[in-house]
Order: C-alpha cells, then structure tokens, then sequence
C-alpha cells in the first residue's frame, strides 16, 4: 500500500495488520498502522519501543500524528508507546454511536475505546490524554483501576468551563482563541479550525505549515470534519464527576499560553483540586499554547519520565 505523509513524516502502511479486540494475532509492528476492530467502528493505532506501556491518545479535530516529536522520546526512554486515532479522526473508522446511544463523540467514549486498546495489547499501561482526551484519560483511571497505572492530562478539558466574558474584552489570546472555537462549531467551518490552530501554537513546530497541510487533507476526507463536530455535542461534565473516583498519581501539564483558558495554570490545579489529595500534580509548559507535547516535546517528556519515576510501583 501507499506511504501516507502527514505533517512532515511518512507513516507507512505497507504490511497493516487487522484484528478484533481479544483474538490472537501477529507481535505488532513498529511503526505500522494497525486498527482494532470494536463493536462500533475501528481504531487506528501503531506501537513503537519495548517496555512498560504508554498509550497516547490526542484532541479533536486532529490525529495522532501530532504525537510525532513526543513518541520517538519516550520509546527512547525505555517504553512502549501505543499511539491512537481518536475515534472519527485520522484513520479509524467514522459513524460511531455513543454509548449511550446518541451521535455525539464524549470522553466517556474514548476512555472505553483507550481501555479496549491497553486490554489488546497488554495492561496496565499510562494514559496521555491531551484536550478532550485528558478527560478520557480520568474516566478510564476511574472505571478500571487495574488497567491505568498513571494519567498525564495535557491542557485537559477535564472540568465544565464557565465563558469569562469580561476576559473577551482585557485578555487578547483568551478572546482569539474563543472566538475562532466557538465560530468553527456554529459554521463548521474547516478554515476558522485551522485559524484556531495558528492561535493555539504560539510556538510553530519547525514543520508547522506541512503538519497543517497533512491535517487539512484529513479533514477533507468525505465525513471526516462531520464527524470531528460530533465531539462538539458533548461537555466535559462525565469527565469531572469522575475526578474524585482515580486512584492512580496524575501528572496534570499546562502549556501558559493556551488560548482555551483564561489561566491554564489555575485550571490545572481546579482540575488537580478535585482528584483525591496527594494523587495530582500540575506542570507547567512556558511559553507554549493548547499543543505542548508538539512545541515543547523535549520538555513535556522529560516531566512526564520524570513522574513517572516518582511513581514506579503505581
């Protein structure tokens, strides 16, 4: 089969391997795209290194190539890293029904689909969860225990967000970053998407415009976009009345620039507030926006082995 190349890498698919969740299979492949198939769709996902598990799972309207500077430092650290499409993005499969039965892509339903994945290739494993799937990356702690030794949330939607509209009128980044959100969701609109992700790397990747050129060809695909404005018809309430339920330590980044939060850092802690006492710490990425694991990558994975260590027995 044909290279696919997105965002400056090739991700090859020659030799894709195809299976459903607890049938035996083939040793995987590093680097090779592989889809476990569920009851509602597939999910896309290659596995790279050898060690204790680390499954990344990104935000929406993206794919897992944005994980491209962070996995290669953390297979380089000793583990192995699972890297999934979220469910209507990248290469899974589109048309997926809730779990409860609506149309709407939720946290709850990725952190089902992150637990399908860890119990494929061989739990427990660490969860990095960014956006909407720092969410996930708390439901899935909560509802299996013994499948998730670890949480690291990146700039997570964890908690339900009250709109500060005094900040729209004295905080620029807050007010861009708003606006441009909200106004993709009410005109799905690809380019404003795309406006909001220049507002949200205020640190450019050196590969910025072709990574961007790679998602925009994603999103194009027919019902793709569609489908990334189903995470829109879910809130992170599921996500927060599962905060007190962890057991696990949590290991909470926030880049300081992020345009989604009027202070990223006083929402790391609020969300670090509400997990039982001593499991969550809060880490700060200086400088960067929404994405920290793809502007500060070296940084994001020197915290993340970092807890890690701290928490070798968890």
């Amino acid at each position: 089969m044909p290279l696919r190349r997105a965002g400056g890498v090739e991700w090859h698919r020659t030799g894709v391997n195809e299976h459903r969740c607890g049938r035996a299979r083939a040793p995987n492949v590093p680097g090779v795209t592989e889809y476990l198939q569920l009851d509602g769709g597939r999910i896309a996902y290659d596995v790279t290194g050898a060690g204790p598990l680390i499954v990344l799972s990104h935000g929406m309207g993206d794919h897992r190539q944005v994980y491209r500077f962070l996995a290669p430092r953390l297979v380089a650290a000793g583990f192995r890293v699972a890297v999934m499409d979220m469910r209507g993005h990248g290469e899974s499969s589109l048309d997926w029904t809730s779990h409860d039965g609506g149309v709407a892509i939720s946290r709850t339903d990725v952190a089902l689909d992150i637990l399908a994945l860890i119990r494929e290739l061989g739990g427990p494993a660490v969860i990095v969860g960014h956006s909407l799937s720092g969410g996930s990356a708390t439901i899935a702690a909560a509802l299996e225990p013994g499948l998730v030794r670890a949480i690291v949330e990146l700039n997570p939607f964890t908690r339900v967000q009250s709109f500060a509209v005094g900040k729209l009128f004295t905080l620029r980044r807050y007010r861009r970053g708003q606006l441009l959100v909200i106004s993709t969701m009410v005109f799905r609109s690809l380019r404003l998407w795309l406006r909001y992700l220049d507002a949200a790397y205020p640190l450019k990747t050196p590969d910025f415009d072709e990574y961007l050129a790679g998602l925009t060809a994603t999103l194009r695909e027919p019902g793709r976009f569609a489908d990334f404005m189903k995470t829109g018809k879910s809130t992170p309430a599921d996500a927060e009345a599962q905060l007190a339920n962890i057991e696990c330590p949590a290991l909470v980044v926030m880049g300081t620039e992020d345009p989604d939060f009027v202070d990223p850092i006083a929402e790391g802690e609020a969300i670090v507030a509400l997990m039982p006492a001593g499991l969550g710490t809060v880490a700060a990425a200086p400088g960067s926006g929404h994405y920290p694991h793809a502007e500060l990558p070296e940084l994001v994975a020197d915290l993340i082995v970092k807890f890690l260590a701290e928490h070798p027995g968890d």
